[in-house]
């Protein structure tokens, strides 16, 4: 219901001194990891879905990584390592480090793709 951006989880596991360890009632470790995939695999319809609204669209982005066959960058909302990334076509004028505008193009479960316009 909430339709949300960005979401991750995690199965519970114990953790050293958590007094959560006491709760009687654990999940067998199985049931914890389909419930966690089941929602995740929920949350990347949603994630798909919401990117969309990207396609058409300017946004600047910092460039993350300069490859041969592939430009990184990455929006003010996505944390590097963490969240989606934007892939851009290649183009010798981007450098790491730099800020550039891209006319968003595609888009995926968590990742948007364009090209540099500016």
């Amino acid at each position: 219901e909430a339709q949300l951006d960005r979401v991750g989880c995690f199965a519970y596991s114990p953790v050293d001194g958590a007094s959560a360890n006491q709760i009687a009632g654990a999940l067998p470790e199985e049931v914890k990891q389909e419930r966690r995939e089941r929602f995740m695999a929920k949350q990347a319809a949603i994630s798909a879905q919401r990117l969309q609204r990207f396609i058409g669209r300017e946004m600047r982005v910092l460039i993350d990584a300069v490859g041969k066959d592939a430009v990184i960058g990455r929006s003010a909302a996505d944390a590097p390592e963490i969240d989606g990334v934007v892939a851009i076509e290649p183009d010798k004028r981007l450098k790491v480090g730099e800020f550039a505008t891209v006319l968003i193009n595609d888009a995926s479960e968590h990742d948007l793709g364009g090209v540099f316009i500016r």
